[in-house]
């Protein structure tokens, strides 16, 4: 048996008594997508998840390989096919590679083209033995009575992150009665989840006409109604003037209805309504610190790098999260709370650089049942007591 036969069967075999475990988890738990299998085998480093009836993946590059990958890739996809039983058009395994230069990760909102892989959320040479990927394959996420809708296809992230579960449900948790803030919204799932907890008002803001969109059909799956309302803010009172509806992007149901349309003025004294706000995020924290406004709930999770052409600034968070976090706890309500999250490498705080704060470490707590033993978040809560 060659090396790739022999990693085939190591990949069937791990994936057979994960599969076993966690079904039964995810059953009790009410969910029907969870991380399968994250780098157990060093010599296998992909990242497995299952959605529903398919399988969404991404192999982390092997520097010191000099093997076909394409081949190798096709023997890993037919070993975890047996292991799962699900057909092997249903498994779609994409690559992930470290970045050359900085800039390179700038492509946060960028469809990439051609034969790229790297960070461009798509992957056009994502084929096996000759034949084209199949596109925009949709399933949707069941977690609990929500649902949400996932790309498993077309970018390198399906459009929710599994590793957030537990606090997507905590933030459902307090939610009630709150006029929420949601920065870097991507597809909104956090958003829904604060609106189906009871808050009266959620803006969820984003750069992204797509991710907001897709935003909007999550809310519908949910029975719920999402306006957009553009970035053209006037300082006094945030107006949104001329607001036009966003692009719609193929999300695979149609039948969910199309975006509300018209004008809209975000304001402390009259809150109501779920509002999708395509911004630079940035941009729309300084406008809205000198309009003054509040909310009593932030999410902030922001990417790791940005330069999107559509920014006005560059986005380092390394560098820029201290910053960013101070910023956004200047538009939180006395007695109101922040999130902050995110998966950089080098993002560190410490409880000490906000000493008027009550700061708490949720990391481990948030650690679901499929990611037990991974490398988890920073994830951090910063509360202001008056």
């Amino acid at each position: 048996m060659d090396k790739t036969a022999a990693q085939g069967e190591m990949l069937f075999n791990r994936l057979i008594k994960r599969f076993r475990h966690l079904k039964k988890w995810a059953r009790r738990t009410g969910t029907n997508a969870f991380r399968l299998y994250d780098r157990d085998i060093p010599e296998i480093p992909l990242v497995l998840d299952l959605y529903d009836d398919a399988i969404a993946g991404a192999l982390y590059k092997r520097p010191y390989e000099k093997d076909d990958e394409e081949n190798w890739l096709c023997a890993m996809k037919s070993a975890a096919s047996r292991a799962v039983n699900i057909p092997e058009n249903r498994i779609f395994l994409k690559v992930r590679q470290r970045m050359r230069h900085r800039q390179e990760e700038g492509l946060q909102y960028e469809k990439g083209g051609g034969e790229s892989f790297c960070n461009g959320k798509t992957a056009e040479r994502h084929f096996c033995n000759g034949k084209i990927a199949i596109r925009q394959f949709y399933r949707d996420v069941r977690e609990g009575d929500l649902n949400f809708r996932v790309n498993l296809s077309d970018y390198l992230d399906t459009g929710l992150f599994l590793d957030a579960r537990k606090k997507r449900t905590f933030i459902r948790a307090g939610a009630a009665g709150k006029r929420v803030l949601n920065l870097f919204a991507y597809t909104c799932s956090i958003s829904v989840c604060a609106a189906k907890g009871g808050a009266v008002q959620v803006d969820s803001v984003d750069l992204s006409k797509t991710y907001l969109e897709w935003g909007r059909i999550n809310f519908a799956l949910n029975g719920l109604e999402a306006r957009q309302i553009t970035d053209n803010f006037a300082l006094n009172g945030l107006e949104a003037r001329d607001a036009a509806a966003l692009g719609t992007s193929a999300l695979g149901n149609s039948a969910l209805g199309s975006s509300a349309q018209g004008s809209s003025v975000l304001s402390n004294s009259a809150p109501g309504g779920f509002n999708l706000i395509r911004s630079d995020v940035l941009q729309f924290i300084t406008h809205a610190i000198k309009s003054g406004l509040r909310w009593d709930l932030i999410i902030l999770d922001p990417p790791s790098f940005s330069n999107s052409k559509k920014m006005i600034d560059t986005l380092d968070l390394r560098r820029d999260h201290l910053d960013l976090i101070r910023k956004s706890l200047s538009l939180l309500k006395a007695k109101g709370t922040l999130w902050f999250s995110s998966s950089a490498k080098g993002v560190k705080i410490d409880a000490g650089d906000f000493p008027d704060l009550d700061v708490k470490d949720r990391g481990k707590e948030l650690v679901d049942e499929d990611f037990r033993g991974k490398r988890i978040p920073v994830c951090y809560t910063f509360g202001k007591p008056f």
